[in-house]
This record gives structure tokens, C-alpha cells and sequence, in this order.
């Protein structure tokens, strides 16, 4: 391995090549026009998720209207898309905006040392394809790669694992050869993964069971939006898909804010929805009734039914029990049933890594995530120069990329209106802080000791709700008492932030 001598000099790097990285982007690009980036992208091809994973049915789990980004209109009739249909709409972003000569593929960033005397950061980059050390620097580092480990899926240990004659398969490292024709299948779990692939499986297999340990919401949703599809003829392209957007952004916040303020009543309504695609007769509570309320975990959306109508028509089912043993021939379950099987999926859920386990430095001294807390959702603080995107957790992903990039590319102008070369959010005196990510499923308690956290009030609170970062990003100042701005006149004998800070 060998490490080249060249050093790129560049405004902003960004990281990632997905959703969010696309975006910001545009954004740089139609707002900040002057100022040099790049993107780095670990893998050969662009949209992260969308192009790593390969199982069956994967799609979306909420509308495109809203996952879509602001600036291009989502003109698929399907709301709940393919994965294949939304790589094609990045593809065409990318293509229609003249993104792709920014893209470096194969670039996978190690660590990031910021220096206050230089007023840049140096990043330390491998290439995966040739081993090769590149290092680039820029003045500002934006993370937008979310929050999912690509290289492994969690699963946890199975007693027996050893013992099954036939496949296991995680969802995120499918094979591409899998053959499952006619074959019986058990799918381990009952997230948004799991209920993707059982219908997708069940019109070839030749049966496909989802084992649960314990229900979760399951919302059947219509996959086309008749509304939006008929929008565009009564009042033209751009405005019907404004128009859709506000309206599912406004459906996506009544809805959670249903089962937030009365969970009850939701608990009833999604109730009433399973039963009425269901079989007459068939145990609704036992397989599709949470001990949890609605949205503590997010909701398993499923377009047309199509999971309900695999169990109406008999070519899969479901089973609420807890895992015994693998067996040679499937697993035994503690009720002391036999799940018969010759493929296993362990659809158990997601590992996450914060910023693509960068190692952050700022002046020599470790950035200890933990230890830090975000502010507006964007920053952390003591890290200069730093942003990043993270996606909503109670709707669309996208909603937030578009005040995020917005309000950076302000703080930039802000910043050079003013002289300013740094900025970085300080905490001032004590302050509670909690989790980053609220949510409690499971690969996110897993994982919340990797992630800085969140404050308790204003803009150190990390906003769930799409209305309340619009006013704050895109409508409010960027200047803001929790901002440290410095110039090479300001920062002291040292350059250091804590020299600024203290003069």
C-alpha cells in the first residue's frame, strides 16, 4: 500500500454518494456556486442504500412524493417505489445537474484532522479498489452517508446455527444466484425488511413463513397516490408535485401525531385495517398486535396489503414465537413447534455506525462522539467547520436534506458577508442531554453509546418534525449566540477554537 504525495485542495468534501450526498450537491452547487467539492464515495456506484441492498421487493416504506427531493418532481405513478425506480430517479438527478464529474468513487475516508492553523481539515482516504492513500483537504467536512454499517447486518447468535443443511441469508448480503423456487423459506423477523420479503418471496417459494418474536404495526397503504397522478393534468407538473409533497408531508405529521397524543385510538384503527385484509377468523392480536404503542417504533408500511394477501391466499404465514434451536431441517421453537425450512433469511435487523466510522480530530485531540451534542440537527459541538445530514426517523429520510444543505449554504454566505473562515456550535454552561435517535427499536438502542447526543430545549434539540426545521433552517438567522465565528484577525496567537473562545 502506498500513500501519494498529492494533497486536493477543496472548499467541501462530502461524503457519500447517496440521497443525501446527491443533494447536497445541488444545493452547493445552485447556492454556493464559486466554492469548490467533490464528493467521496466508498463504493463503485451511487445511492448507498438503495444500491446495496439486493432482496427481493425492496422498495421504499414511505411515499416518494416526500422521499423525493424538493428540487425534482418524483413523475413515477408508484408513491411506494422499487429500489430500482428510485436509483433511476438518482441516476437522472445526478445526470440532469452535471454531478457525476464530482463523484470519486472508491474513495473510502479513514480519519479527518481539523487544524486551527491552517483553518482546514486533512482527510486521510483509502482507496478500496487500489489500496491507495489519498489525502485531501477542505475547508469544510459535510457527513452525508446516514447511519447504517454497509459491510455487515446484525444478527444474533442462534443456538444450532451450525446444525441447519440448508442456506441462511442475511437481507443486506444477498446472494445473487439464491434460487428459491419452490422452496420453503422462514424469514426471522417483523421489520420493514422482514414484511418487504415475505410477499416478495411468497410467488415463488413454495412457502415462505415470518417468524416473529413479537408483533410489530403493520399499515397497509396504497402503493399509488391517485391524488398526485392526477394532479399534473389539472394544474401542471411542478405545481401538482408541490402540491403532493405538502400534502403527505401534512399526512406523514397527522399520522404520528395521532398515535403520539391518543395511542389508543391508533391502536384501534390500525387494528381494524389488519383484520378487515386478513382472513375471517384469523388471530389478529396474537401476530399483529404490539405490546408497544404506535411509533415508539416506527410503522411497517405495506403497499396494496400485499403481505395480508400473501396470508389470505395461503403461500405464506405468520408465527409469534421464540427461537429454541436451529435443527438439521429448520428450527425448533420454545412452544416445542417445528418450523420446517431449506432457506433461513434473518431479516434481524441493521448494524449503525456514526459517519461511516470516521476518526474525527480536532487540533491533535480525538473527537469523542459520545461526548458531544448536536445543534440543529447539523453540527456538533467544538467541531469546526463539521455538518452532516441524518434523516428523519418518523417520515421520509429526504424532508431533512433540503433545510439542512439550505441553511449550510447560508451559513457560508453568512460567514463570508462577514469575514469568518470558522465556525463551530459551543455549549455554554450545563445542559441535559439524551439519545440522538429517539426511536426505540432495537438497532437503535443497540447503538446509541456510538452517537453524539442531543440537548433538551432550542436549537441543541435535534427536531423530529419537518414544519418546526423549516422554520428553523430555512427561514430563521443563521447567526446564533451558540456560534462561535472566527477570522485570521480573531483567533488569537494559537488559531485554536478555545483561543477565539476565550478573547
Amino acid at each position: 500500500m502506498s500513500t501519494t504525495s498529492t494533497t486536493h485542495n477543496l472548499d467541501v468534501l462530502i461524503v457519500g454518494a447517496g440521497i443525501s450526498g446527491i443533494g447536497a450537491a445541488y444545493y452547493l452547487q445552485t447556492m454556493q456556486p464559486n466554492r469548490t467539492f467533490a464528493i467521496v464515495e466508498a463504493r463503485g456506484e451511487i445511492g448507498g442504500t438503495w444500491d446495496l441492498f439486493r432482496y427481493p421487493g425492496i422498495r421504499s416504506d414511505s411515499d416518494l412524493h416526500t422521499f423525493s427531493y424538493e428540487f425534482k418532481p418524483w413523475e413515477n405513478e408508484k408513491a411506494i417505489a422499487s429500489a430500482d425506480a428510485i436509483m433511476s430517479y438518482l441516476r437522472e438527478t445526478v445526470s440532469e445537474n452535471g454531478i457525476a464529474p464530482r463523484i470519486r468513487f472508491h474513495h473510502k475516508v479513514i480519519s479527518a484532522s481539523w487544524s486551527s492553523a491552517d483553518n482546514r481539515w486533512t482527510v486521510d482516504i483509502e482507496r478500496t479498489d487500489t489500496g491507495e492513500r489519498v489525502l485531501i483537504t477542505c475547508a469544510w467536512l459535510f457527513c452525508a452517508g446516514g447511519y447504517y454499517r454497509y459491510d455487515q447486518g446484525f444478527t444474533p447468535e442462534f443456538k444450532g446455527r451450525e446444525r441447519f443443511s440448508g442456506q441462511i441469508v442475511h437481507p443486506q448480503l444477498w446472494p445473487e444466484d439464491l434460487d428459491y423456487s419452490g422452496k420453503r423459506v422462514v424469514v426471522i423477523g417483523s421489520g420493514a425488511t422482514a414484511v418487504t420479503l415475505v410477499p416478495a418471496m411468497a410467488d415463488k417459494a413454495g412457502h415462505v413463513t415470518m417468524l416473529q418474536r413479537s408483533p410489530t404495526y403493520v399499515l397497509p397503504v396504497p402503493s399509488k397516490d391517485r391524488i398526485a397522478n392526477a394532479l399534473p393534468k389539472l394544474v401542471g407538473r411542478k405545481r401538482a408535485y408541490a402540491i403532493a409533497r405538502r400534502k403527505n408531508i401534512a399526512k406523514q405529521r397527522a399520522v404520528f401525531q395521532l398515535c403520539q397524543r391518543y395511542p389508543g385510538a391508533a391502536r384501534r384503527i390500525i387494528r381494524h385495517l389488519n383484520a378487515k385484509h386478513l382472513p375471517k377468523g384469523y388471530p389478529v392480536d396474537e401476530h399483529f398486535r404490539p405490546a408497544y404503542n404506535p411509533w415508539d417504533q416506527r410503522l411497517c408500511a405495506v403497499p396494496d396489503a400485499d403481505m395480508f394477501a400473501a396470508i389470505r391466499n395461503g403461500s405464506a404465514s405468520v408465527v409469534t414465537d421464540r427461537i429454541d434451536t436451529f435443527t438439521e431441517t429448520g428450527i425448533r421453537l420454545e412452544s416445542g413447534r417445528e418450523l420446517e425450512a431449506d432457506i433461513i433469511v434473518t431479516a434481524t435487523g441493521l448494524n449503525l455506525l456514526a459517519f461511516g466510522g470516521i476518526t474525527l480530530a480536532v487540533d491533535g485531540e480525538p473527537v469523542n462522539l459520545p461526548e458531544k451534542v448536536a445543534f440543529k440537527g447539523m453540527m456538533l459541538d467544538g467541531v469546526p467547520n463539521f455538518a452532516y445530514s441524518f434523516g428523519y426517523t418518523n417520515s421520509s429520510w429526504t424532508l431533512k436534506v433540503g433545510p439542512v444543505c439550505e441553511h449550510l449554504c447560508r451559513l457560508m454566505a453568512h460567514m463570508d458577508t462577514n469575514g469568518y473562515t470558522v465556525c463551530y456550535p459551543h455549549l455554554s454552561g450545563e445542559m441535559r442531554t439524551m439519545p440522538l435517535l429517539e426511536v426505540k427499536a432495537g438497532y437503535l438502542k443497540r447503538s446509541v453509546d456510538l452517537f453524539p447526543r442531543q440537548g433538551d430545549h432550542g436549537p441543541w434539540r435535534t427536531a423530529m418534525d419537518h414544519l418546526a426545521d423549516a422554520k428553523m433552517l430555512r427561514d430563521g438567522p443563521v447567526a446564533d449566540d451558540n456560534l462561535t465565528f472566527t477570522s485570521p484577525v480573531t483567533q488569537g496567537a494559537e488559531g485554536t477554537p478555545e483561543a477565539a473562545m476565550s478573547a
